[in-house]
């Protein structure tokens, strides 16, 4: 049984600016800062950085909660990514969109009124 999203890995050939980048989107510095990974704590969940693997958009998406997708969508346009999917509405008031980061590795943002944020504090 899967019990929540534990950790999603961008590949990132050049470490040292993936890690700015996204140090500024999520707000955090790195736990774990090495050669081979550097690891970010991001609400109760791990975003990794690996530089041994190609960056794309066709792979799979993970979706990064935020209480106003259209806000935050803006907010990381803003630091430098780029538009793949502006905020739809997905049913039950759910929205979603999602951006490439600078090596093409695609980020998503949902923000979903039905998500019960204290579970997860």
């Amino acid at each position: 049984m899967f019990e929540g999203l534990r950790t999603v890995l961008y590949p990132t050939p050049d470490l040292a600016q993936g890690k700015a980048w996204y140090a500024s989107v999520f707000g955090v510095a790195p736990y774990f800062d090495e050669a081979f990974y550097v690891g970010f704590a991001v609400g109760g969940f791990e975003l990794g950085l690996v530089p041994d693997a190609t960056p794309g958009a066709d792979g799979s998406v993970a979706y990064w909660g935020t209480p106003d997708c259209a806000a935050e969508l803006a907010r990381v346009l803003a630091l430098g990514a780029r538009l793949h999917k502006d905020v739809a509405e997905v049913g039950g008031g759910i929205k979603v969109a999602e951006v490439l980061d600078p090596f093409g590795n695609v980020l998503g943002l949902i923000e979903n009124p039905h998500f019960d944020r204290a579970a997860v504090r």
